[in-house]
């Protein structure tokens, strides 16, 4: 499948696998980079010397390319976008803000950048930055969300810009990335379904809660505080509805959820932790490898689009 984005990125398959906190560390990274897709280290707050290291790591294991999702309210941000630079990383994404203060070093560096937004405004406004591609990303994904849906996204986001488009949220298999196709996208970004996967360092009771998630199982916390996020239900969403129901202030809500992300991932807390995962979870019946669920989804979409 030739894109534009298969062909700006270098890449077999037009896939990109989301920049997930704690979850796109190198070992996924490389295993989707090395399947023929686009593999991300996420930044997320880790400090800059660790991301350095897992850029390193990553190389050992693909001599493909890899990605870096740099989240731009991270304090670091700042090193991390050098960092990028010194390792030779050749793809940044970025979520949380604008890329614009560092777009020109990375340019200058040959770094192709390629921001997540939620609104056609901001695409626009990364086009004019000037971003290689943007991530339209839907309402339907896991971790931090915007309104809209993926569905209404990305066609405005594709008829408002001339750059690539990377439709994301709610897709796991071969429909949805025929479908994001038909919409105007030229690449899928997936995150839930890589979350599952074998090469995936995540702990088994995280990638069991959204293997036997229902489509119902997903809910937003967050709305009161202008951050929504997508997880799947436990205690702790209960708990963190039932405060901001209750007037909590954003102090105290910030206080149930500190660290509870890691918690979730590596120490396999699924009852109080927080479990990120897209509307997608319910559609997600096993673990497979990072091979298999980009060959199969690739394979059908394809078969789909020229039915």
């Amino acid at each position: 499948m030739k894109t534009r984005i298969t062909e700006l990125l270098g890449i077999e398959y037009p896939v990109i696998q989301g920049g997930m906190a704690w979850v796109a560390e190198y070992h996924l990274a490389a295993a989707v980079s090395e399947a023929g897709g686009l593999g991300l280290i996420g930044a997320a707050s880790a400090p800059p010397e660790i991301v350095r290291e897992q850029i390193r790591e990553a190389k050992k294991l693909t001599d493909k390319p890899i990605g870096v999702n740099v989240m731009l309210l991270n304090p670091n941000a700042e090193e991390v976008a050098k960092i990028v630079i010194e390792e030779g990383v050749k793809v940044v994404t970025t979520g949380a803000g604008n890329p614009g203060k560092y777009m020109e070093m990375w340019k200058n560096a040959g770094v192709k950048v390629i921001p997540v937004v939620a609104s056609v405004a901001m695409a626009k406004l990364m086009e004019r930055a000037g971003a290689d591609a943007v991530v339209a990303e839907g309402m339907e994904s896991g971790g931090h969300i915007g309104e809209a849906t993926t569905m209404t996204l990305v066609p405005q986001v594709a008829d408002a810009v001339n750059i690539p488009v990377v439709a994301a949220g709610g897709i796991a298999d071969g429909r949805g990335m025929a479908a994001a196709m038909m919409l105007g996208a030229e690449a899928v970004q997936m995150g839930t379904i890589f979350v599952t996967a074998k090469e995936s360092i995540v702990h088994s009771n995280y990638k069991q809660k959204i293997i036997g998630a229902k489509d119902i199982d997903s809910e937003v916390t967050g709305r009161s505080t202008g951050h929504p996020v997508r997880s799947i239900r436990n205690k702790m969403t209960r708990e963190y509805l039932r405060l901001e129901k209750e007037g909590a202030s954003f102090e105290e809500l910030e206080h149930l959820t500190l660290g509870s992300l890691r918690n979730a991932v590596m120490d396999g807390d699924v009852v109080n932790g927080t479990v990120m995962a897209g509307q997608i979870a319910g559609l997600i019946k096993e673990e497979k490898s990072c091979k298999d669920i980009i060959e199969s989804i690739t394979a059908q979409a394809e078969r789909l689009l020229k039915g």
